[in-house]
């Protein structure tokens, strides 16, 4: 079970988006997508039988899941992640800071 999944809400610790807050839209291995985050410019060819217009185009680029960390709504601050198993062996995440549940 990975600690980090689509659709959390994490902020940026480290780089040059720190502090900035966003949500997971897709984790790849070691990097994660953040929506808004790390915004980079792709100069693209078009391509007349896709449809696809040639430009500059800012996307977002994957940032490294170590300059990341969940976001706790309740105390406002970052957060790490821990993992419980309950009595019918189900594994779940909650907030090391104050154990709250967060799937």
């Amino acid at each position: 079970m990975q600690k980090l999944k689509r659709d959390d809400e994490v902020i940026v610790i480290a780089g040059r988006d720190k502090g900035k807050r966003g949500k997971v839209t897709q984790v790849i291995g070691d990097r994660v997508l953040v929506s808004g985050i790390n915004m980079v410019k792709r100069h693209t060819k078009p391509n007349p039988n896709m449809g696809k217009q040639g430009g500059v185009i800012e996307k977002e680029a994957g940032i490294a899941i170590s300059n990341v960390a969940i976001f706790n709504t309740q105390t406002q601050k970052a957060d790490r992640i821990g993992f419980q198993v309950d009595a019918d062996g189900n594994k779940s995440r909650h907030f090391k800071s104050d154990g709250i549940k967060i799937d």
